[in-house]
């Protein structure tokens, strides 16, 4: 059975996470631990993800915020190779999180490769953490199937976002579309959160 990776952003996925939650229900899911979570360094939560990947073999990652960044930056590595599919959940925008929080990223610019396995984003109409617009441009840019929640903030605790079982759904749909992949957009589709 193909690994689930949760890959979490700035300051980890606390106690009451939909990411903890997900640890919890499945027994093929692992965490991508990193030494520091309050302040992130792209190299070495490469590193970290990089070696998880290679421990897999092969896997799906589940990533949230800063994330789905570190997740991005896989386009053009060896590393995603092993990547089956990527649902990548409330993409923080680079400038924005380094403005709400001062002096905790070095994380560089916004990647904006196309990403060489099938993704899916999923985002929604209230993130303070990345506008609908640059949503949208991220995944057209990362040829990703865009998914708007509607008002869901950054699909967190904060935001209502406890054990979150409608993403699982969402992880299906990856799963299922496989390497047939169709032509990529923006969808407005709405899914309630739970």
């Amino acid at each position: 059975m193909t690994r689930v990776l949760i890959v979490p952003g700035l300051f980890g996925s606390g106690e009451g996470h939909w990411q903890r939650y997900w640890l919890q229900d499945h027994h093929d899911v692992r965490l991508v631990e990193q030494d520091d979570w309050d302040f992130p360094n792209l190299s070495s939560w490469m590193e970290k993800l990089e070696a998880a990947l290679e421990e897999a073999g092969e896997a799906y990652i589940v990533a949230h915020s800063l994330g789905c960044v570190l997740t991005a930056r896989l386009a053009g590595r060896e590393a995603a190779r092993k990547v089956k599919g990527a649902l990548l959940v409330a993409p923080c925008d680079i400038p924005v999180t380094e403005a709400l929080h001062s002096g905790h990223l070095s994380f560089g610019t916004m990647p904006t490769e196309a990403l060489p396995f099938p993704s899916m984003t999923v985002g929604s109409l209230n993130d303070i953490y990345m506008s609908l617009d640059r949503l949208g441009m991220f995944g057209r840019l990362w040829n990703s199937d865009v998914r708007n929640i509607g008002l869901a903030g950054h699909i967190n605790v904060a935001s209502g976002f406890g054990r979150w079982a409608s993403g699982y759904g969402f992880l299906e749909m990856l799963k299922t579309r496989g390497r047939h992949r169709r032509p990529q957009g923006f969808s407005a589709a709405i899914a309630a959160p739970i």
